[in-house]
């Protein structure tokens, strides 16, 4: 007979088995948290993975809408009596935290935005998708870290998101416009004299690519220095996940811009040693 504290238990352990195999950039982080921590917010990125996965996969655009659809239900009708283990994990940990789970409405409605094929003609569109999908992870991740001025870390905590989606634009730019979705605001590619059209892996000017990416880059960079001033309102181990996690991609945008011609040719990524050099270095308390 399973009880209800074993079904917690092994919806946990199914939510870090799905973190530890299919995160790679954020379970270097995750690893570092306490276990109650770092088993919710293992239940966080399963779910925001699943929803992740529906919105990138193979499956025509209709059914990718439906499925969107059921997991916002899903997710509102989470308890641990579900069958679903990343539901039951989500909703344990909502009863121990203050966890948004409001919030995935948010990331859900950029991934409709996304499998919809939905275009960014300037910078404060692209701003609002990338605080639906990134800011909302930001905002669920403080409620498993916690600080006290939460009014002013979920300000932080949504910059920090929002600098590591334009990272994640940058670094998968080529892989997303070979699969038909263009991020960069139109309005910048015709300020650069870039044409970049989903589906066509052509770019004509590469030193026009050059600087339109160095501009996008230093405009992620000041994201990074609001969402940065997070850490010092956590606490030693919840920072030293965070910085794991925005070290990686700080690195990774750093990396871009010293060379954008790379990102048209293949996805800008770190060593698992580099990875766990940051992390040993967010833990240490010496990451940027």
């Amino acid at each position: 007979m399973v009880t209800g504290s074993t079904r917690v238990r092994d919806a946990y352990l199914e939510c870090e088995r799905i973190t530890r195999e299919q995160a790679r950039n954020f379970s270097y982080g995750i690893r570092l948290l306490p276990g109650p921590k770092r088993r919710a917010l293992s239940a966080v990125y399963a779910f925001a993975r699943r929803v992740d996965d529906i919105g990138d996969g193979d499956l025509p655009r209709e059914e990718k809408l439906r499925r969107l659809a059921q997991a916002r239900a899903d997710v509102h009708a989470a308890g641990t009596g579900s069958s679903d283990p990343v539901l039951v994990a989500l909703a344990d940990a909502a009863t121990r935290m203050p966890l948004p789970l409001a919030a995935f409405d948010e990331l859900i409605d950029g991934c409709e935005a996304d499998v919809r094929g939905a275009r960014y003609r300037t910078f404060d569109e692209l701003l609002h998708y990338c605080r639906c999908v990134a800011g909302s992870i930001g905002r669920l991740s403080l409620g498993v870290f916690g600080a006290q001025d939460r009014a002013t870390a979920e300000r932080r905590a949504d910059a920090l998101g929002v600098a590591l989606q334009l990272t994640n634009i940058l670094r998968d730019v080529r892989e997303d416009q070979l699969n038909g979705r263009v991020y960069l605001p139109a309005e910048d590619l015709e300020r650069f004299g870039v044409r970049l059209e989903p589906g066509d892996g052509l770019v004509e000017d590469r030193q026009r690519w050059a600087s339109l990416i160095r501009f996008q880059a230093a405009r992620a960079e000041q994201w990074y220095g609001e969402g940065m001033r997070l850490l010092p309102m956590l606490d030693r181990r919840s920072r030293a996940c965070c910085a794991s996690m925005a070290g990686i991609y700080h690195e990774l945008l750093a990396r871009i811009a010293a060379d954008p011609a790379a990102a048209l040719d293949q996805r800008t990524s770190l060593s698992g040693w580099r990875k766990a050099g940051v992390a040993a270095r967010s833990l240490a308390g010496m990451a940027p």
